[in-house]
């Protein structure tokens, strides 16, 4: 049902526009994005063409605008991230008829093209990490719940959690509050004021540990002696805390090649990737 678009005829290369949930800070340096995009993007120039970079928000009438002006220059799009997609937005990038690749998404009950991290994989794995270390008492710094993966990451604690019959506590999994680089700073200050608080930690992102280690450092703490902490991604960052962080690793660069890889493949009609999990661990 996709409409194929015509060679260009200026010399220009074929464009392909890559869309990116608005975030607090350009895409290009955010630390899971931008390795995203970097990937996307070497990937493009490989295959001869160029990409359109631009910023969405929740706003249906602004992405319908801007969906609408960028369709007839390019032959495809990739939306990345869905937390701030709605079924209408994603109604009108269907109804340009072009060719459309997801990732780090997916929405049920429809069959579009997505490359996601294998995060169920990756939250289970980092609980079966410190559970393995001996902890039983283990707390969940919680990620939106609009962020699909997010969300299978939580799923993924909680199956290591009830596998091994370790206690899942409601006041250890404290919802996410503020602005991104305070959330998991006040969500590990909130469990440090219980009377009777975990002994370990998992992060729903490198992001989110950053903050739990500075949170856990002003109380005089250590880590992981006193507070064990595991997380996901695998940023450059983490190797870099004191101690370092441990955290899994989710193949970012890899998402966006493979996500090029797909709508190349959709726009010149060719047979389908498999799947691939792109968690590593």
């Amino acid at each position: 049902g996709y409409v194929v678009a015509e060679p260009q005829d200026d010399g220009r290369a074929p464009a392909v526009g890559l869309l990116i949930e608005r975030g607090s800070m350009p895409a290009i340096l955010d630390i899971f994005y931008g390795e995203v995009i970097r990937g996307f993007q070497t990937e493009a120039q490989r295959l001869g063409y160029q990409v359109v970079l631009h910023m969405f928000d929740r706003t249906e009438e602004r992405f319908d605008r801007m969906y609408s002006s960028l369709a007839s220059d390019v032959h495809g799009f990739v939306i990345a991230n869905d937390g701030d997609i709605t079924p209408m937005m994603m109604a009108q990038a269907q109804s340009a008829q072009l060719p459309l690749v997801l990732i780090e998404s997916y929405l049920q009950g429809q069959h579009l093209p997505c490359v996601i991290g294998d995060n169920f994989t990756a939250g289970y794995t980092v609980t079966r990490h410190l559970l393995a270390q001996g902890h039983r008492d283990i707390a969940l710094l919680r990620g939106l719940e609009k962020y699909s993966s997010l969300v299978d990451r939580g799923r993924g604690f909680l199956a290591a959690m009830a596998e091994a019959q370790a206690p899942i506590v409601p006041e250890w999994m404290p919802l996410p509050t503020g602005t991104l680089f305070q959330r998991g700073y006040a969500q590990m200050r909130e469990l440090l004021k219980l009377a009777h608080r975990p002994t370990a930690v998992v992060a729903i992102s490198d992001k989110t540990a950053f903050g739990a280690l500075e949170a856990i450092r002003e109380t005089g703490l250590r880590i992981p002696d006193d507070m064990a902490v595991a997380s996901i991604d695998d940023v450059a960052e983490s190797a870099h805390t004191r101690p370092p962080l441990t955290s899994y690793h989710i193949a970012r660069a890899d998402m966006g090649v493979l996500a090029m890889q797909k709508l190349h493949r959709l726009i010149t009609g060719e047979p389908e990737l498999p799947v691939k999990s792109l968690g590593y661990g």
